[in-house]
Order: structure tokens, then sequence, then C-alpha cells
């Protein structure tokens, strides 16, 4: 047994797990950017208040599950366990909320949460997501979400997950909500949980968010918004729904989605699954207008998401689109003198784009059993008589077949 072994809830990314991982963020990006984001990327760890001022004192996330501690400066740092504050503080921090808005931002990289380690749920993560910094119109919340789509659609699991979509209204909205829900949970207060029974003072709506088993049916009985929505909030949300199917994104609309972040307004929406077992969640985000005015900035009306890489792998697995990597071609040089002609179009190979590998020792016989434990699609053999005709051997490793090729037309060959 290994001495060492991952931290708890943590893990290593290795062959088909690392190509499934790269190929959901390959794609987002590329997908991200025929709708015009530009990748930014953020310090993975920020000033501690930085996500206490955006997620809120009383969210899961700053109570139970930050990576919160002192440098050797007495700061207070924090691993971030979100994307979203990062990138507002830098629209904040690197003057660009002067001018040129709307921003368009995509991002990529680790999170890092204290959480009960699951399925397709670690301590260090992995997210992609995107911001719309910056654009107070709800085509730009259907514009985020199309994206989010499109990218589930390349990837080839769309068939596997539904869009949900609520709205959390603008501020005389959600006062009026509050006072409803304040109302009905103080009525059975005794029967929250202690974090619910917290939460009843500081920001109630953060209980339609309880995992808690007791809360549940309070929950379910609680009123929703949209007997307390102002007629300006309710045109916005329309307005959403109607974009969503202009851009043919189908949809439901589900009262029970509630961001568990302070700072979202507005359009609150998850991609779910049934395929990953409970924790069904595989794309979520929303509207927050406050956020980058929290960074020191000016009011901005932002929308974005994040999905989980994890979780978009286990749906790539489940629907059997591992990618495999790419099929090498083997360069094989017989006897010492061929190894420096071997070289050359090896690397003659790669400058063309041709996936090849060179084994480091063995005669012939060793190597091509290496060149088929590899899965290569061909071998390309180098000896004495094919250098002095200025040829090479090239021989079809799935077909058994076997052709002489000029060495310089070899690439081309196998292009």
């Amino acid at each position: 047994m290994a001495m060492f072994q991952p931290a708890r809830g943590t893990h290593d990314l290795i062959g088909e797990d690392c190509r499934r991982h790269q190929a959901v963020i390959d794609t987002a990006r590329r997908i991200s950017a025929l709708y015009g984001f530009e990748e930014w990327a953020t310090p993975i760890f920020e000033d501690t208040k930085v996500f206490a001022r955006s997620l809120g004192d009383t969210s899961d996330v700053v109570m139970k599950e930050m990576y919160s501690f002192e440098d050797r400066g007495g700061e207070s740092v924090t691993l971030r366990p979100e994307g979203t504050a990062g990138v507002c503080r830098a629209l904040v921090s690197n003057g660009l909320v002067q001018g040129g808005l709307p921003r368009k931002v995509f991002y990529a990289g680790p999170m890092f949460r204290y959480e009960r380690p699951q399925k397709g749920r670690y301590r260090q993560f992995h997210q992609i997501g995107l911001e719309i910094l910056g654009a107070p119109e709800p085509l730009a919340d259907a514009e985020a979400i199309a994206c989010g789509w499109h990218i589930q659609k390349e990837l080839g699991i769309d068939a596997g997950t539904t869009l949900e979509v609520n709205t959390l209204g603008d501020l005389p909205s959600r006062d009026a909500y509050r006072a409803a829900l304040v109302a009905h949970f103080s009525a059975h207060k005794t029967a929250l949980s202690e974090d619910s029974q917290l939460r009843l003072e500081k920001n109630p709506l953060r209980i339609l968010d309880s995992k808690h088993l007791q809360d549940k049916p309070l929950v379910a009985a609680a009123p929703t918004i949209f007997d307390h929505l102002t007629a300006e909030a309710r045109a916005f949300f329309e307005a959403v729904l109607r974009h969503l199917d202009a851009f043919g994104v189908p949809h439901t609309v589900n009262p029970g989605i509630v961001r568990g972040l302070d700072y979202y307004s507005h359009t609150a929406f998850e991609f779910v699954t049934q395929r990953l077992g409970t924790q069904g969640t595989v794309m979520a985000g929303g509207r927050y207008n406050g956020l980058v005015e929290e960074m020191g900035g000016p009011p901005t009306p932002s929308v974005g998401w994040a999905a989980g890489v994890e979780r978009l792998g286990l749906l790539l697995e489940a629907n059997g689109r591992t990618p495999g990597p790419p099929r090498p071609v083997a360069v094989i040089p017989v006897g010492d003198a061929a190894e420096g002609p071997a070289l050359d179009l090896l690397q003659a190979l790669r400058r063309a784009g041709i996936a090849a590998e060179i084994a480091y020792r063995g005669n012939l016989k060793r190597r091509m059993e290496r060149a088929n434990r590899i899965g290569a699609r061909a071998a390309v053999i180098l000896g004495e008589e094919e250098m002095a005709a200025g040829r090479a051997q090239i021989r079809d490793l799935d077909a058994g077949t076997q052709e002489s090729v000029a060495i310089n037309e070899v690439a081309a060959r196998l292009a």
C-alpha cells in the first residue's frame, strides 16, 4: 500500500479522467469564445473579505466551508470557494468599470470548499463559468444561459439535463417576499433546523435553500415570490423566458430555485440531471446587481453561471463520450546508424501535427511490441537499406499492410 494518499476530498486526474476533464474545459472555452467571452484568470486565493462580503455571512460557504487562514504577514486570506467574486474584484481593481461595459468573461480553474466529499463533489474541485458584467437587460440573462446550453449540446450531454428557472425579483419584490417568509417560518420556528432559525433572523430567503430534512416540509409549504413580484420584476422575468424561447433553450419554471449567495436578484436557474444521484445540479447561476458595488465599484448589473467540471465529466462518462488520446505513429530505427535520421523524422512528424513516439531502447521486435501496446496506428521503420534508398517502410498496424515511401513524403502520407 502506498505510504501517502491524496488528501481527503481531493483526487488525481489520470488517463481517461484527465481527458474528460480537459474536454469539458476545452469545449467550454471554444463555445464561449463564439459568444464573445474572453478568458480571465484570477488568483486562487484572495483577501478573505472578498468572499465574506460577497457571499454573505449567513451562507453555508462562509459559515462552514471556506478554507481561510492567516498568512505570515498576519493577513487573512481564503482559497477561492467560487469564481464570481474574484472576477468582480478584478473588474474593479484593474480599473475596468469606467467604459467598455458590458464585459463578457469566461474562467476555468480549481475552487476549494470544506464539505463532505461525495460522488462528483470534492474539497478541491474545478469549475468553468462565465459572467456578463454591466448588462442590465434580460437578453443578457438568456444569452448566458443559451451559451451554457450550447456547451452541454457540444459535449453531447444535453439530453440528460433540464433547465429550471426562477426569479428572485427586484428589491421591492424581495422585501415583500421576505416579510411573507418571516411570517410563515416564524409560525413554525421551533420545527426549523438550528441553521434555519439563525437565517430567519438574518436572511429568511436562505431557508428555501436549506439541505436539512426537517426543513423540507416547511419549505414546501412556504409562499412563492410570484405573489409578491412588482410589475417591473414580472416583466423582466417574462422577457427572459421569451428570449430563452428565441434561443431555442427548453426550460421549466421552478419557484423553488434559490441561489445560495446574497448577491443574486431577478433570474436564478439550474441545469439539473437525474443521472448523478442526489447531487443533480451540473450548472447554476443567475443575475447579481450589487456584487461589483460590494467590491468598491459603481452599480454594475451582471449575470453569470458556474458549472462543476467533475460533474460534467461524470455525464460524459455516463454517456460513453470519453475522448481517447490521439493514436500515435511509432518511429522505429533499426541499428544505431538509423537513430539520428529517425529522430529527424520524429520531429518532422510532430511539426506536421502528427502524434509520434520513439522507444528509447530495444530491437525491432521489442519496439514493435511497444508500438502495439501504446495503440499506435502505424509504424515507420528505418533501417540501413531504407536510409541508403532515402525511403522508409510504413506499416499500417490496423490493416497489417506495409509500403515503402520516400522519407520526405512520410508526413504527408500519414497526415
